[in-house]
């Protein structure tokens, strides 16, 4: 509480503040947690990407319906084999530090991201063998097999060009003082407090920049964050609870946007991570199956969240074009579970070792699959844990049920194969089958659409009977601000685009 306190005084002084400086103006922003580091290659979090939306361009960008834009790039030519692919780069664009991103620069860049040491891009564009210079502005990535989801990997943390002298500079000290090519400039960050970035005067789309300093609050408590917004400390808000959506909307000084998420909330189960793994639910996929049928989807989403969000059980949401309609939402079905159980011979009550992320939102979706899973014999025991511990605790094994958000891609591939394939690094629960593996190779080498998902209709028919990971729901992706802020744009991967935001 007195923490939580101290964070509301700070965010209402640093409005008093903006406040006094007339000439300049300051758009605050609101986080659900304090961002890893600020390193493109290294990072994890969500609350990163969406600092890095300010202050790293990318190679590419989506839009409002997931097409890809050029940013950095200026187009693209795969050749005919898929092995290659060509990158016009944009001229005239500077670092921060000043120094040109040039196809020198861009190679570096994704060369740093496929070989620095602890690099969590490596596995999602690895397929590049090497990145040619062809000309001052053009580079050739050449491939190790077609890669068709490469495209939508450079739309993201992937697809950020960094300084090479500043990061050759500050070596692994780069995420403290992160130079890149954005619209902002990184000034400072207090650990746990705020992150500051301003306008940068050499960007190369200045004249679509018109706010001149951006501060990231940390603020865990959504129920503080929306208090702050209404109150002025803030301007925008991220993960606006489903509950607080009547209040946001009955607030004549607030705007809510929402979009369905690219990502999905899962449950994972630990197979082979550790002695935690040895287990009735970890051994068995009937135990699994059971307690997936003692589930009711829609429930959860009516109970917790008013029925706002999007119940699902794919990867992608029922409303992407590449989501499985053969394999519909299961409905709960207690008979079956308990049939399985017993199948399995599992007697008595299993008790299971629930790892649950601190927010208001999954501990209450935790109560609810407790009470839902306790009528078929199981007992979970729930352990509340913050974010970045949880993630730690995952990499581990400590745990044999975890209850997990992942932020999405534009791309199926982007969904599924970094939890689902051997030694991933995000399968915390160590699922391995060289099937799967196999056609998730295929998937990437095909580039017609309808042959991709024929093949994901068989990843998803082994995947979902006997795989590390149940999928629960797709949030919407809730942005509030004040009436202040001007051409917000929702987006489905819900990350703050900055070019054309305004101020009045």
């Amino acid at each position: 509480m007195r923490q939580t306190a101290r964070r509301a005084v700070l965010a209402l002084a640093l409005s008093l503040a903006a406040g006094s400086a007339l000439a300049q103006t300051n758009l605050r922003i609101g986080l659900a947690d304090d961002p890893d580091v600020l390193d493109p290659s290294l990072s994890r979090s969500y609350t990163a990407r969406i600092v890095f939306a300010s202050i790293c361009d990318k190679l590419f960008d989506i839009d409002e319906k997931l097409n890809i834009v050029p940013l950095l790039a200026l187009g693209h030519e795969t050749s005919a084999d898929g092995n290659a692919v060509t990158i016009k780069l944009r001229p005239g664009v500077k670092f921060h530090d000043g120094e040109p991103f040039d196809a020198a620069a861009a190679k570096y860049s994704i060369d740093r991201h496929l070989t620095i040491k602890g690099s969590y891009r490596r596995a999602e564009i690895g397929t590049i063998d090497n990145v040619e210079v062809v000309d001052p502005l053009t580079i050739k990535l050449n491939l190790k097999a077609p890669f068709s989801p490469l495209l939508n990997q450079l739309t993201d943390r992937a697809g950020m060009m960094v300084s090479p002298k500043a990061a050759q500079a500050a070596g692994d000290k780069f995420g403290l003082k992160p130079v890149c090519a954005g619209p902002y400039r990184f000034v400072e960050r207090v650990q746990q407090d705020r992150i500051v970035v301003e306008k940068f005067a050499d960007y190369w789309n200045k004249d679509q920049v018109f706010i001149d300093k951006i501060t990231y609050l940390p603020i865990i408590d959504a129920t503080v964050r929306l208090a702050n917004l209404r109150a002025g400390g803030l301007d925008l808000t991220e993960r606006v609870l489903a509950t607080d959506i009547k209040t946001v909307r009955d607030d004549p000084k607030l705007r809510l946007s929402k979009a369905v998420s690219l990502g999905f909330t899962s449950l994972i189960f630990n197979l082979a991570n550790g002695p935690k793994a040895d287990s009735a639910l970890g051994k068995d996929a009937r135990v699994r199956r059971a307690f997936d049928l003692s589930l009711d989807r829609e429930a959860i989403n009516q109970v917790v969240f008013n029925g706002e969000f999007v119940p699902g059980n794919q990867w992608v949401n029922p409303q992407h074009p590449y989501y499985q309609q053969a394999f519909p939402i299961p409905k709960r079905d207690l008979a079956k579970a308990k049939a399985l159980l017993k199948e399995a011979g599992v007697t008595g009550r299993l008790s299971i070792d629930f790892m649950v992320v601190n927010t208001p939102e999954t501990r209450a979706v935790a109560e609810v699959l407790q009470a839902m899973s306790a009528e078929v014999g199981f007992d979970l025991k729930i352990h509340i844990t913050e974010g970045a511990t949880a993630l730690k605790e995952g990499e581990d094994g400590n745990f044999q049920l975890y209850m997990n958000w992942w932020s999405g891609r534009s791309d199926p591939d982007g969904n599924s194969v970094i939890h689902q394939t051997c030694g991933a690094p995000q399968n915390l629960g160590h699922y391995c089958d060289k099937q799967i593996d196999a056609w998730h190779q295929e998937a990437r080498a095909a580039s017609d659409p309808v042959v991709r998902k024929a093949i994901y209709e068989k990843i998803t028919t082994k995947y979902l009977a006997e795989g590390s990971m149940i999928y629960l729901y797709h949030p919407q992706m809730l942005i509030a601000h004040n009436d202040r802020l001007e051409n917000y744009r929702p987006m489905p991967d819900g990350l703050v685009r900055v070019i054309g935001l305004k101020l009045k």
